[in-house]
Order: structure tokens, then sequence, then C-alpha cells
């Protein structure tokens, strides 16, 4: 059997974090998985910004109930989804993620939760598991999947490089140019061309 793994944000969605700095202004708030390879640290300094500036888990959400998955996001997940299964392993949160599952069609995801305060403040985060990306598909693979995986952070590369095949997509120069080995596509149906090739 074959299972598609990708990551969710700059594949499928914008980037949140992106979307708060550019509705509050915070450009610190910029920052991602594709510029700070520590997860921990980004997500540490994430929210000693937010705390800074009195921004709550609500703030967040309202700026992620005007967003929308990328051009032609919905439209290939379908695609996908009529030819094998799919799971989105992302380091989002699921107090984040479900408006944009929704506009999805409900695809299947793993992620991480936030610890939040009785003000709605955000006061930490709680991992699914360190390396949950490689890890489970080390475990889809341990019960026979075999399985392709695509992403653009350096979050995504430990599953890529896990993965049968690993793709990356839309990722940055800098990350590019440290895995040549790994090959690139920009568009959904360059990436859908890779998963037929890949089922066959």
């Amino acid at each position: 059997m074959n299972l598609v793994c990708m990551d969710l944000e700059g594949v499928l969605i914008p980037e949140i974090w992106i979307n708060v700095a550019l509705k509050t202004g915070i450009d610190e708030l910029k920052l991602t998985t594709r510029d700070i390879s520590d997860y921990d640290v980004l997500m540490k300094k994430r929210i000693a910004i937010l705390k800074e500036h009195s921004l709550t888990l609500k703030d967040i959400q309202d700026v992620i109930a005007g967003m929308d998955p990328l051009d032609g996001a919905k439209e290939f997940l379908d695609a996908v989804r009529s030819k094998t299964q799919i799971i989105i392993l992302s380091d989002t949160f699921e107090e984040f993620a479900k408006p944009l599952m929704r506009k999805l069609g409900w695809p299947t995801l793993f992620c991480n939760s936030l610890v939040v305060d009785s003000k709605g403040m955000i006061t930490g985060y709680t991992l699914r598991q360190n390396d949950g990306k490689r890890k489970a598909i080390e475990a889809f693979r341990s019960i026979g999947f075999r399985t392709i995986a695509s992403g653009d952070s350096y979050n995504d590369l430990t599953m890529i490089k896990t993965a049968d095949r690993g793709i990356l997509f839309r990722a940055p120069a800098a990350i590019k140019d440290d895995n040549p080995d790994i090959p690139l596509v920009t568009e959904y149906n360059e990436f859908l061309k890779e998963i037929e090739m890949f089922l066959q």
C-alpha cells in the first residue's frame, strides 16, 4: 500500500505566522522553519513576542479565519485522494488548523497542541513527539506502507529523507542548495505527476 505524507504551511496553506505578522505589523513573527531550523527556539521566540504585545490565541484565530488555502491546494488534495491515501504531518497546532482543514475538505492531520492560560494567552506548546514527522514515516513503513513525503522547510527534511521517495515543494534556495540530491517541484501538477509515477 502507498501513502502520501505532506507538510501543511507553505505547501497547502499560507504560513500562518507570516499572516499574523502582516496583520499585526510585528515583523519578527515572519520567521518560520524556513529561517530557523530549531523549532523549540522558534516557538519560544514567538511566544515571547505574543506576550510582549499582549496577543491572545483568539487574536491569532481571527487572522486564520480570514485565510484561504493556497490556489489549487484543495483540487490537488482531491486528485491525490482519488488515487491513494494522504496524511498531513505538520508542526502547526490543532487550535490553529480547524478552519483551514474545513476549507481543504477535512484531510487527515497529525499536528501539535498549544498550552493556553485562563486569559487566552499562549504560554507553551505540546509536541505530539520530538521529530514526529520522521517517526510517523518510520511507523507507516513498519506496517507495510510505501511512503512519498514532501515539504518546504528544515523541519521536513528528516521526513523527506526517511520516506521511500522524498520531494521538496517550493523550498527556499538555502534548503535546496543544502540538499541538491532531493528533487524539487514548484507546482501541484508537477507533484501530482511525481505521485503518479511513485504509484506505478
